[in-house]
């Protein structure tokens, strides 16, 4: 890992409505928004927050050896303050600085949408692997050097923490960096710092109107990657679903060359004659007067939109198109993302990360196409979030299911029965069974399946965790599976 060191008037350079109170020529040696974080010689940014305000932890932050401070007001601290308007919408472009703009000595790919980011940046990141450069990866799973992995909060990391992150790729060698962009990090400004070299979107769906006001409002969010793609025109460029019905006004956002994918539509990169079944999906991708066969390990049709995302971008990014098939081909999955879990019992169990009404749709849709029997779905809501997709996650449940348990997710702050109320005037008539406590609802559906059923326990995926109140308490549904289907005397 390397060290830099910055004046604090340099850091400054780009942004507009800069003041600076004190010695602008004290050089700083890290930057960070966390009070807890700060070592001696950082310069630490007050951003205010939806429940705090970090100017209120600055005095904390001195103490600790902050040399300077980034402030939206003067503070009564005798230290150097560089005043910007919007301190959270600085934060990146002065990481970014003070780390010498990383992204621009990277291959930088951002993924956004609703559903299948996790999965794509896996894709791409096996595509680059399997052409033999070094790659970072930073996402919902966490962040890999190499192969060498870090745990994550957030789908997209803070500012500070992206740039980080960053220059120590560039330290550690890495040539290629696929990143998941979630609309809070485009319109929080996290990504604020980073230049793309090229962007995927997935789809849009329902999801963050807690946070966004209306769905234009989440894809004004979504846009605001292509909108940025600007600095280098003739290199840069999107990859886009042009079956989305938001497509055509991503393709008038976006800065840069778009280049799109699909099924349905007349796309530069389409789907054709597809093939589903239980092992994955097959289908012939069409392009540039080309026709290539491509498998995925994954079955139902949004893996088709995934993988053809994930192929687009491998053969536009310059990679042979025997590396593209074959790095689609070797994966085998992605942790949380439809994936099975075998100990020998006669019914399959599916485990999924499936939270939004068009994700649970999918997936549900997927697992019916292969069931002999009845398909079984536990699955709940996250606590503290938007509440009007509750009923039609339920109403997706309810019309694909045979039979359903509505259990709790993440409570948060809020009660699980309350959320259950939530998701339940969405059901309709099909038969179900409110079990609040997801362990005992695993165990339910785990003892009422009969050979030839599939069960689906959406929401968490590879989330190892429940968080009820304020506190994060151990909880894998993966690990109440087996643990289940042992406790039947299924040992694998």
């Amino acid at each position: 890992m390397t060290k830099n060191c910055k004046k604090l008037l340099n850091m400054a350079d780009g942004l507009e409505d800069v003041e600076i109170r004190g010695d602008a020529q004290i050089m700083v040696s890290g930057i960070t928004h966390d009070s807890r974080k700060v070592v001696q010689g950082d310069i630490y940014v007050c951003i205010p927050g939806f429940k705090t305000d970090g100017h209120d932890f600055a005095e904390v932050a001195v103490q600790a050896g902050a040399y300077a401070l980034v402030v939206e007001r003067y503070l009564d601290l005798d230290i150097p303050q560089m005043k910007v308007k919007d301190s959270r919408q600085a934060a990146g472009y002065l990481a970014a600085a003070f780390y010498d703009y990383p992204s621009r000595r990277l291959e930088l790919v951002g993924v956004t949408g609703t559903n299948g980011k996790t999965t794509v940046i896996h894709l791409v990141e096996k595509i680059v692997q399997l052409g033999g450069k070094k790659t970072g990866l930073i996402g919902t799973l966490g962040s890999r050097i190499n192969q060498l992995t870090f745990p994550g909060i957030h789908t997209t990391p803070e500012s500070t923490e992206i740039q980080r992150l960053l220059n120590d790729m560039v330290a550690a060698g890495v040539e290629t960096v696929v990143m998941e962009v979630s609309s809070h990090a485009l319109a929080l400004g996290r990504v604020n710092g980073c230049v793309y070299r090229s962007g995927i979107f997935t789809n849009l769906s329902q999801d963050h109107l807690d946070y966004h006001q209306n769905m234009q409002e989440y894809l004004e969010a979504k846009s605001l990657l292509f909108a940025g793609m600007a600095e280098d025109k003739q290199r840069q460029y999107a990859i886009i679903n042009a079956d989305d019905a938001s497509y055509e006004y991503l393709k008038q956002r976006a800065a840069c060359k778009v280049v799109t994918y699909g099924i349905n539509s007349n796309a530069d990169f389409k789907a054709e004659n597809i093939k589903l079944s239980a092992r994955g999906v097959e289908f012939n991708a069409r392009y540039h007067g080309l026709v290539a066969k491509v498998c995925c390990n994954t079955p139902g049709k949004f893996s088709v939109y995934n993988a053809l995302a994930a192929f687009a971008w491998g053969i536009s990014a310059g990679y042979s198109l025997e590396t593209v098939i074959k790095a689609l081909d070797e994966i085998k999955g992605v942790p949380g993302r439809f994936e099975s879990i075998r100990l020998g019992q006669p019914f399959l169990v599916i485990v999924d990360y499936a939270h939004t009404p068009d994700g649970l749709e999918n997936v549900l849709s997927t697992a019916k196409e292969i069931t002999a029997g009845k398909l079984i779905t536990v699955f709940g809501c996250g606590g503290d979030r938007d509440r009007k997709k509750r009923p039609l996650m339920g109403e997706a449940s309810g019309r694909l299911s045979d039979y359903f348990i509505v259990t709790s997710d993440n409570p948060r702050t809020e009660e699980p029965h309350r959320i259950i109320e939530d998701i339940l005037p969405g059901i309709g008539t099909v038969n179900y069974k409110v079990i609040e406590d997801r362990h005992e609802a695993i165990l339910h559906a785990c003892s009422v399946a009969l050979p030839g059923d599939t069960i689906v326990i959406a929401g968490k995926g590879h989330e190892d965790y429940q968080i009820i109140g304020n506190e994060k308490i151990h909880f894998d549904d993966k690990e109440q599976v087996e643990m289940a289907l042992r406790g039947m005397g299924y040992v694998g």
